[in-house]
């Protein structure tokens, strides 16, 4: 069995990103231009079922434009979930609006639906789940929890590339979603992200946000960024975008191996017509979770992450004090281990040898 050091994740770029990279320095259009509006077009028809897509240099940055595009601002609040990437309540937070944190379900880790209908006040403007490791949030019930008190949803996607709720694709749902690009995404440009709406208002002013204000040259309507996607992110995300489906499709397998043969911690459990994408395999370690990641690291020779490891209401930048429970369980129990399509057998192999006996152990 090969020894070689597994890592937690691997962004796979091969000679075809590299060939379309080449090909847009040949042509001198560097910035955004032709490459990122057929980005654009094509993330629209492969994940989003033809729902516009606006081409961002961030998902940080499609969050934060998102929001201000739906017209967030000081004096709104939008609840959020404390258990996630920081990115998602600064965004809020960025618009002057205050993000109120509430609580997750553990079996999935996304919001806990009653917990945020307890907090909808006179203020609460909307409501942003996130599809947390590449599994769906219960986005149907949102939505209709949004209508009911007519409060805007929007999605954080961000882990979520391909992932679907009762056969109809994460993205769809919201005022606006977010798709992060990042390279340990599992799909990248490089860096970047990519914002989805079916409000024909919110799409235009997104891209007025991400340009300037601009939508023609020097015409600026109104204050914006330089939120724009270059052409040589974009051509690097337009092939990645036809190898996604192959590289979800091994994420699900090797998924399935794990949970088939791990024993001792969580696996992780899919919901009723959810379509899971595995951006990240995170099990629960009922103890020492990070003597047991050192161990994994140490002993076998294996990577393994921790999302998240500090509540997003703990954090300094926010310091909150709401009793989140599910949430503080989860920040001290989940542990992400490798899942990324470059596996092979004896990885996997090694993984599962590697957690049942560290799990036998109590390490």
């Amino acid at each position: 069995m090969s020894k070689d050091f597994i890592p937690a994740a691997k962004p796979i770029v091969g000679d075809e990103e590299r060939a379309a990279v080449d090909a847009v320095l040949v042509s001198g259009m560097l910035a955004q231009g032709a490459e990122v509006a057929a980005f654009e077009k094509e993330f629209s028809e492969v994940l989003l079922d033809g729902r516009a897509a606006v081409a961002v240099n961030s998902g940080t940055a499609g969050l934060h434009l998102g929001l201000l595009a739906a017209g967030i601002g000081p004096g709104d609040e939008v609840i959020v979930p404390s258990f996630t990437f920081a990115a998602t309540a600064n965004s809020v937070a960025l618009t002057g609006a205050t993000p109120v944190f509430a609580d997750i379900e553990l079996d999935h880790y996304c919001l806990d639906i009653a917990h945020v209908a307890s907090l909808i006040t006179e203020k609460t403007r909307g409501i942003m789940p996130v599809h947390l490791y590449g599994h769906p949030a219960d986005i149907e019930a949102y939505r209709t929890l949004a209508d009911r008190h007519g409060i805007a949803l929007f999605e954080d996607a961000a882990q979520a590339h391909g992932a679907s709720l009762g056969g109809r694709q994460v993205g769809t749902f919201g005022d606006f979603a977010m798709f992060s690009l990042y390279p340990t995404k599992n799909m990248t440009s490089g860096e970047g992200g990519m914002v989805s709406t079916g409000n024909p208002e919110i799409e235009r002013r997104l891209r007025l946000l991400r340009n300037q204000g601009m939508e023609r040259q020097y015409e600026n309507e109104l204050v914006g960024f330089n939120a724009r996607m270059t052409n040589l992110h974009a051509a690097i995300g337009r092939v990645q975008l036809t190898k996604v489906g192959g590289w979800t499709a091994q994420r699900q397998a090797n998924a399935a191996f794990l949970s088939a043969n791990i024993e001792g911690v969580a696996t992780p459990t899919v919901a009723e017509g959810a379509v899971h994408v595995y951006h990240q395999y995170t099990v629960r370690v009922d103890g020492d979770r990070d003597g047991f990641a050192a161990a994994l690291k140490n002993e076998y020779n294996i990577g393994s992450g921790v999302y998240y490891p500090i509540p997003n209401h703990r954090l300094p930048s926010f310091q909150r004090t709401e009793d989140l429970p599910n949430t503080e369980t989860a920040s001290r129990e989940v542990l992400s281990l490798p899942v990324h399509p470059s596996l092979d057998s004896e990885d996997l192999d090694r993984i599962v040898t590697a957690v049942n006996a560290l799990a036998k152990a109590g390490a």
